[in-house]
């Protein structure tokens, strides 16, 4: 059974219901929601909050990872007091600070195909938020074995990435558009990374997360969206399906 709003919430989230977009309804279906957030770094801490903050009912955070100093301009669930902890740990003290009524669950494994997979079943949203090609890759194949929806973002120098899929018919998946590009082989370690970009990035990917929870708007389903913090430009590509994609192409 669906949860409802009781009075409190309503009155909590009274400046999201007021707007027609998303109403009682619209804001039931994030309290209702179940989003899984993997990698918490500059990406995943934004978009947690964000998602945490707007009233989603349930996100489970992933990642093995623990906190290091050179985290902390970006990562803003972050303190110089969780240096050394770990980052779902240390994550979810915050949120749950931040909004007691969200249930936060924490995996602080890399969790194997077979749990990916399990993992993607068991929510209605996934946020890629992770910083390397082939966790990508395992991800959106969890995704389109589980047709659950996969908003991926990315962030390096000043330059900023989004793609999303919903995985229906003719609708691309992650890796039909890494056949069509070259992934960078460097890390933000190596070329650097300008905090405002992945905050930029991060909350974009909480916004379509919620956008595809809550029905509303016009989400860039199937589309690459690149952002250039130097000029402040945005441009947006359609993705084309590959037939011949190993992961999501016909058999």
């Amino acid at each position: 059974m669906s949860d409802s709003l009781n009075k409190i919430q309503a009155m909590r989230y009274n400046r999201q219901i007021v707007l027609p977009q998303i109403d009682l309804d619209g804001q039931e279906r994030l309290l209702n929601a179940r989003v899984l957030v993997m990698g918490v770094g500059g990406l995943g801490c934004h978009a947690a909050q964000s998602l945490v903050a707007s009233g989603v009912g349930q996100i489970t955070l992933v990642d093995d990872d623990t906190v290091s100093a050179t985290n902390l301009p970006r990562q803003i669930l972050f303190t110089d007091a969780s240096v050394g902890q770990s980052k779902v740990t240390a994550a979810r003290q915050r949120l749950q600070q931040l909004n007691p009524d969200c249930q936060i669950n924490c995996r602080d494994y890399r969790p194997d195909p077979q749990q990916l997979d399990a993992l993607a079943r068991q929510h209605d949203v996934v946020l890629d938020c992770t910083d390397h090609k082939t966790a990508r890759e395992q991800i959106n194949h969890s995704c389109v074995n589980a047709l659950t929806p996969l908003v991926s973002g990315a962030a390096i120098r000043f330059e900023g990435q989004l793609f999303v899929s919903r995985f229906e018919p003719d609708m691309p998946c992650y890796h039909c558009l890494g056949n069509l590009f070259t992934d960078p082989v460097s890390s933000c370690t190596e070329s650097g990374i300008f905090s405002p970009v992945v905050a930029i990035i991060g909350l974009q990917q909480a916004l379509i997360a919620m956008q595809l929870l809550a029905q509303f708007g016009q989400p860039p389903l199937g589309k690459l969206v690149l952002f250039d913090a130097l000029c402040h430009q945005w441009q947006t590509f359609t993705v084309p399906k590959s037939a011949a994609c190993s992961v999501c192409g016909s058999p």
